[in-house]
């Protein structure tokens, strides 16, 4: 099955899936597989339909992998987290599994996805859609009263979520004081869980992100800032992550995410951006609780969110087993955005390696042996996972670069208001948003960090997909 894409009449995206060779088409062996999907736990899984569960995705996602329910008990809250389970859909070793080893995650460009599975399964069978019955690896997790994770399990389980949510509708419902019961404590969870990511010195970077959209006559590029539901709900993400290392961990084998202690140099070029933007840094402040305290949607934390990005590089896969252990201690395992160890498992229609590292979950929780089909390809899914994931980023600016490339094709030489996202520093180029249209370019001239400035279109090429401005500062 196809999905039908959106068109639009200026221009499309197919050179971009041509150039990244990206195809929605899958063989015939892969298909059959994805339609005859069975579970191959049926006779093992416990029946939890009794919890209501509800998803929160954009409007009109169909690979639902994610379904949670949220209860308030006297010693905490009890998260309910119900993530697909691709494993028992997969056979080991067949058509389907090696295709998805190819792809590694799914792509979205702005006229439709290209899917790690076939519809049939990521949308259908797989997918936890509202009133249908499907098989999850049920997480349950204890937290304390300040938020800290107490006690977590994960099992194979039946479950079955009432309502397909989106988030723009569950912030609109939280603002009126009435969420739906099943996420009734959502606001309270992500409260607690913000606080315990700034006890961790977790990072978070909060900038808008560019999407492209149709808008009748073409595409056009609007601005999603992240809403508060946008955060608790990938809170509870973080959180299942973060006990679903540990279990790996402490069990001696799985695959982590990881990131490196931000650069020295990192931390002391933010530390300067902030002097220049006059925004107070205190003494023994680490660069997360900083951030956390910035204003919404002001010029100057915007330069600082953009600058704080370099904070975060070097992300990476490690997998590890008793023979090549990760036991070199914590530090060596550690998320430094996330402020502790973290593993992917919250995603596996749309992302390979959480397939396997929910496997390896849910045979150690059941003290039983890792199955030697997720053994044998933990040490090929971080190669995998680093090139779908640079793949995956190139689409994304691709798409957004090409568009903006098209907004602006006819508009040379004219000026438009911006904000300085980044000023001139080194060998990096300074970086400007322009509010209207929303683009965010190169621009020559050294124009001030965090400031608002007029800079004029200097280029503006569909082809190479490339935008600059040039700024030149007004003298009296």
């Amino acid at each position: 099955m196809l999905l039908t894409r959106l068109r639009a009449p200026n221009f499309d995206f197919e050179a971009i899936r041509s150039e990244f060779g990206l195809s929605d088409v899958f063989d015939a062996a892969v298909l059959r597989e994805a339609q005859n999907a069975r579970d191959l736990h049926a006779d093992s899984r416990i029946d939890r339909t009794d919890i209501p569960f509800v998803t929160i995705d954009p409007p009109g996602s169909k690979d639902l992998d994610q379904a949670v329910h949220i209860e308030k008990t006297s010693n905490g809250l009890v998260v309910h987290y119900a993530i697909a389970d691709v494993g028992a859909l997969v056979m080991p070793g067949g058509a389907l599994d090696l295709e998805t080893r190819r792809r590694g995650q799914t792509f979205y460009l702005p006229d439709g996805s290209v899917p790690l599975h076939p519809r049939e399964l990521s949308e259908d069978s797989g997918s936890l859609l509202e009133g249908q019955t499907r098989c999850a690896a049920l997480w349950t997790i204890e937290l304390d009263d300040v938020g800290e994770a107490a006690a977590w399990t994960v099992t194979r389980a039946l479950v079955r979520s009432v309502a397909r949510l989106d988030y723009a509708g569950v912030q609109a419902d939280v603002d009126a004081g009435t969420p739906h019961p099943s996420i009734a404590a959502l606001a309270e969870f992500g409260s607690q869980r913000a606080n315990a990511a700034r006890r961790r010195g977790a990072i978070d970077i909060t900038l808008p992100e560019q999407e492209v959209v149709p808008d009748g006559t073409g595409w056009r590029i609007v601005l999603q800032p992240r809403t508060a539901v946008d955060g608790w709900n990938a809170e509870v993400s973080l959180l299942t992550g973060m006990c679903a290392a540990r279990i790996m961990l402490d069990a001696g084998i799985g695959i982590v995410r990881t990131l490196p202690p931000a650069p020295g140099e990192a931390v002391e070029t933010l530390k300067r951006t902030a002097a220049v933007l006059g925004i107070d840094w205190p003494a023994g402040a680490s660069a997360g609780a900083v951030l956390a305290d910035l204003p919404a949607d002001e010029p100057s934390t915007l330069a600082m969110m953009s600058q704080a990005t370099g904070l975060l590089r070097g992300a990476d896969y490690l997998a590890f087993d008793r023979t090549t252990s990760a036991a070199g201690g914590d530090a060596t395992v550690e998320h430094s955005g996330i402020g502790a160890p973290y593993a992917h498992v919250t995603a596996p229609l749309r992302r390979l390696s959480d397939r396997f590292a929910t496997e390896v979950c849910l045979a150690v929780v059941a003290g039983s042996a890792v199955p030697e089909w997720a053994t044998q390809a933990l040490p090929e899914l971080p190669a995998i996972m680093r090139g779908s994931d640079s793949a995956a980023s190139k689409v994304d600016r691709a798409c957004v670069d090409l568009t903006e490339a098209h907004v602006l094709k006819d508009r040379v030489g004219e000026t438009f208001d911006a904000v300085v996202l980044r000023g001139a520093e080194g060998k990096r180029d300074a970086e400007v948003l322009v509010s209207n249209p929303i683009v965010i370019g190169k621009c020559d001239g050294e124009p001030p960090a965090g400031e608002s400035v007029t800079v004029r279109l200097t280029q503006a090429d569909t082809d190479s997909r490339k935008i600059a401005f040039g700024y030149s500062p007004v003298t009296a």
